[in-house]
């Protein structure tokens, strides 16, 4: 597939930002470099809508822009041949198929990267990872809303829990958490593709939302009926900025927040029913 690559330059702050905003619309891949960011878009997408939106953030937020064509090429390829593993402190670490085992880790987890949002490597993704050790998880049913690769679902199945349901909107990101699980030898996830339509009606003792701020925003009604009392939420895909948004929205649905992490300008927030 061809792309359209729109080249921003801006300031490290800025480009999370920009990331978080650009990353609700068409464009499908990021590239962080040290004078800014690169987005990419599909030609078959609309980039005069693209560009409007990349006009209108110019009037928030202070950067440049220029775009040029790209190629097709296998993209999944230079993906992989920059990712590296990763290791959240002694509780866990994320690899690919192609890296040497990680040691001194409790759990490792073996994630084909194919582009799909969650190999560990996000601020966001992180952690959630680095969360989950201090949850209560075994034992446990829980749904992992917006799944990405998998990660999240299968490292709390390795921890115990008793079933995980992951859903993401993503075709790429079902079948690329069918073939983690598989990697890793799990058996108790669940995967489907869709929205929150996609999930039972059923409650769960734990949700996991590693989305963006404006699909937990909306969700969070349905997030709340499908956790049980007691139950927890675990947020991230959210700015610094928007943390106490997010947090004044979840208690007026009955949330409470338990605590709160940040990763350089990102989020993680644990709440409770």
């Amino acid at each position: 597939m061809d792309y359209w690559k729109f080249t921003l330059y801006t300031d490290p702050e800025t480009a999370e930002i920009l990331l978080a905003y650009l990353g609700e619309s068409d464009f499908e891949m990021f590239e962080e470099f040290d004078e800014g960011m690169k987005a990419y878009l599909p030609t078959k997408a609309d980039a005069a809508l693209a560009e409007g939106i990349l006009t209108e953030l110019q009037h928030s937020f202070p950067f440049s822009w220029e775009k040029s064509h790209v190629a097709g090429q296998n993209w999944n390829a230079v993906w992989e041949s920059n990712f590296t593993p990763v290791v959240v402190e002694q509780f866990c670490a994320v690899r690919a198929p192609f890296h040497e085992p990680v040691r001194d880790v409790q759990y490792e987890l073996v994630i084909q990267p194919r582009m799909a949002f969650g190999t560990g490597h996000h601020e966001t993704t992180w952690m959630c990872m680095a969360a989950l050790e201090k949850l209560p998880v075994s034992g446990l049913n829980l749904f992992d809303f917006g799944c990405g690769t998998g990660v999240l679902a299968i490292l709390a199945a390795k921890m115990g829990a008793r079933h995980v349901l992951g859903v993401d909107i993503e075709t790429e990101a079902y079948e690329n958490t069918l073939e983690n699980c598989t990697a890793n030898g799990v058996s108790t996830v669940e995967s489907r593709c869709g929205t929150l339509d996609a999930v039972p009606e059923t409650q769960f003792d734990g949700i996991l939302a590693n989305i963006n701020r404006n699909v937990i925003l909306t969700s969070l009604d349905a997030l709340y009926e499908k956790v049980l009392p007691g139950g927890w939420l675990l947020c991230s895909g959210i700015l610094d900025r928007d943390g106490d948004l997010v947090r004044k929205e979840a208690e007026k649905r009955g949330f409470s927040q338990i605590e709160r992490w940040q990763r350089g300008n990102w989020l993680c927030i644990h709440f409770q029913k």
